[in-house]
């Protein structure tokens, strides 16, 4: 069911990307991070340095569900959606008809980590897999989940009209 939960929020975030309505920032190409400093020292550079983007309010929360509602019917998966802020704190929340009803938890858990950690929650599940542990040490509430993303809003004019 997990794999489904992320499926599908990955899926509705693409067709959210792809709407020029939304207008999200495009994801920056990944720098190569800056070398490892000396034992103790500190690195030059900000490593991971992704910005929070605006946050989101309610009006766009509810454009944002109701595509990944739309994606997720079009499929016929029951799913559990959550659209936090860039804080992580929960702005929407939609369990469809029979989705699993512990997925909720875990849907608002994905998202919370991925927003305030600004990066999906699929790293700190890869970091868990390949025998890093440590990663539970950084925020009690974590959760690391092969999929979870974090889209990032800006603000934009208008679209011109089409003539």
């Amino acid at each position: 069911m997990r794999s489904i939960v992320s499926t599908t929020l990955a899926a509705c975030a693409v067709a959210v990307l792809s709407s020029s309505a939304f207008a999200q920032t495009p994801t920056p190409a990944p720098a190569t991070p800056p070398a490892p400093p000396s034992a103790g020292g500190t690195p030059d550079a900000m490593p991971f340095d992704i910005p929070y983007g605006v946050s989101i309010g309610l009006e766009r929360a509810k454009q944002v569900m109701a595509a990944a509602e739309a994606e997720a019917k079009k499929r016929n998966w029951k799913m559990n959606i959550a659209v936090v802020d860039t804080n992580g704190e929960l702005v929407q929340f939609e369990r469809m008809e029979g989705a699993q009803i512990a997925s909720g938890s875990i849907s608002v858990g994905k998202a919370r980590t991925a927003a305030r950690f600004r990066r999906e929650s699929r790293l700190f599940y890869n970091a868990f897999e390949t025998g890093h542990p440590y990663v539970a040490t950084l925020d009690p509430t974590l959760v690391a989940s092969a999929a979870a993303l974090a889209i990032r809003m800006r603000r934009c004019a208008s679209p011109a009209p089409r003539s």
